[in-house]
């Protein structure tokens, strides 16, 4: 690979990495051609991009691009593939999914939210992070529910002032 192939592929994976709030780095050495095609074939249905680049190369891109990804260089060692997500926890659902059929992938490390995370052990806190429109819900959910209870109250006190006045009082 020449200089200008390498400087174009460092750009392109700094954009890459610009554009996406959910970077999953993992290692899917070790699955056969099956697990590998399998394993694409589920990244694909999930919406999640995968790919598979040189260390160093991603390494460059870490350091040109303007976020701050800690200590994630670091775990650039060995055979690595990075993951693409608009959701925080679909690569980790995704994972745990396919290692009940094989050991692998392993996660190395994941940016989610300007959050840094370490560690195949962070699987499950991954797994466990809600999407904004989930948030979203349980906060209109949360916020509909004392508005349902006095609603109903009011309605089982049979419409009459003292039988509303009786329901706010016990509410």
């Amino acid at each position: 690979m020449t200089r200008e192939e390498k400087a174009n592929v460092i750009q392109d994976l700094t954009s890459q990495l610009a554009e996406n709030s959910t970077i999953y780095l993992a290692d899917i050495s070790g699955l056969n051609a099956t697990q590998t095609s399998d394993l694409r074939r589920a990244c694909f249905k999930a919406d999640v991009k995968l790919a598979v680049v040189k260390n160093t190369l991603l390494a460059k891109a870490m350091e040109a691009s303007e976020r701050e990804f800690g200590e994630l260089p670091g775990v650039l060692k060995g055979n690595t593939s990075l993951m693409f997500s608009e959701e925080g926890n679909v690569p980790a659902k995704l994972i745990k999914t396919f290692r009940k059929k094989s050991n692998k992938p392993l996660l190395k490390g994941a940016y989610v939210e300007e959050s840094v995370y370490i560690g195949d052990e962070n699987l499950d806190a991954l797994v466990s992070i809600k999407s904004k429109e989930e948030m979203i819900g349980e906060v209109i959910g949360l916020l509909q529910s004392p508005a349902k209870n006095v609603i109903s109250g009011l309605k089982s006190g049979g419409g009459k002032l003292a039988g509303i006045l009786k329901t706010l009082s016990e509410r």
